[in-house]
């Protein structure tokens, strides 16, 4: 009865101690499910739900809100003003996109690694990017047909986004470069999930491109386990967001990750004579192109 009083115990007080709000869009007032929310400049994050809604511990109350969305414009609020946060849709300019019949005769896959061995972290709340180079050989796949993602999930279903980013001047991840937003569901089990995103009409942009991997911090994807102290056998609640991506340890002189609400560059020493500390942890994705 103690254990199960004190748990109710914890559970109150974090009920208690939120700020809640929702998000919507500023011409329909509907809401808008999976924006990314984060505390400005922090790695500390949170998901809005299917409804929109949204949960940060009052802790947060006197600091920024970062909010971002395929489709509407960033912004920026106190957290103690984010009861209800309107974003305003992205006037796109869109180009002419010329439309070809795929003979898709000819398949290539890009991203393989010489290492296999993957590493399951969980990158939550964080968006890490794997960068895939243009090679003159690519003129003739043009068409990114799959993207493939190794995940470990404990759930019977997860859900996530993928994001491809265009490159911009610095070498940065830039524009969006699908207008809405690719949903989708990871099943349970450690395996490599290949979605299709020919309809999106996707070519491999000539400075190369970016993918990212974003987990969402919503309920569905949530799992708590009671864990107790082996001291004083007092318990505690352990929290996991599904699924987890795994990573690939390998040479890279930089990786770039969302967190904060903005780009983060991560150099690694070059100049090092140990082959060691030349190696990071990159997302294991990898493409298809086809013709």
């Amino acid at each position: 009865m103690k254990v199960l009083a004190t748990l109710l115990l914890l559970v109150s007080i974090s009920t208690f101690a939120q700020i809640k709000g929702v998000v919507k869009d500023s011409l329909t007032k509907q809401p808008i499910p999976f924006v990314n929310i984060w505390v400005e400049n922090e790695n500390r994050a949170t998901t809005s739900e299917e409804d929109g809604t949204f949960v940060f511990p009052d802790s947060e109350k006197g600091k920024n809100l970062v909010f971002s969305a395929i489709g509407y414009e960033k912004k920026t609020i106190s957290a103690s003003k984010a009861k209800e946060v309107v974003l305003q849709p992205t006037n796109y300019q869109l180009e002419e996109v010329l439309i070809s019949n795929r003979i898709q005769t000819k398949e290539i896959q890009i991203g393989k690694t010489e290492n296999t061995v993957c590493q399951a972290f969980d990158n939550g709340p964080k968006i890490d990017t794997k960068f895939f180079p243009y090679d003159p050989s690519y003129k003739k796949t043009k068409y990114i047909k799959n993207v493939s993602v190794y995940t470990d999930c404990r759930i019977d279903e997860a859900t996530v986004k993928i994001h491809f980013y265009s490159v911009n001047a610095d070498g940065f991840p830039d524009k969006e470069l699908l207008s809405k937003d690719l949903i989708v569901k990871i099943k349970k089990g450690t395996r490599i999930h290949t979605i299709d995103v020919t309809k999106y009409n996707l070519t491999m942009p000539k400075n190369g491109i970016f993918v990212g991997f974003e987990k969402l911090l919503i309920e569905s994807n949530r799992f708590e386990k009671t864990v107790f102290d082996k001291n004083t056998n007092s318990p505690s609640i352990s929290v996991t967001y599904y699924p987890y991506m795994l990573y690939n340890y390998v040479e890279r002189e930089q990786l770039f990750t969302f967190s904060g609400g903005k780009w983060n560059k991560q150099i690694i020493n070059s100049d090092a004579s140990s082959e060691y500390k030349k190696k990071i942890y990159e997302p294991s994705i990898q493409l298809t192109l086809t013709n």
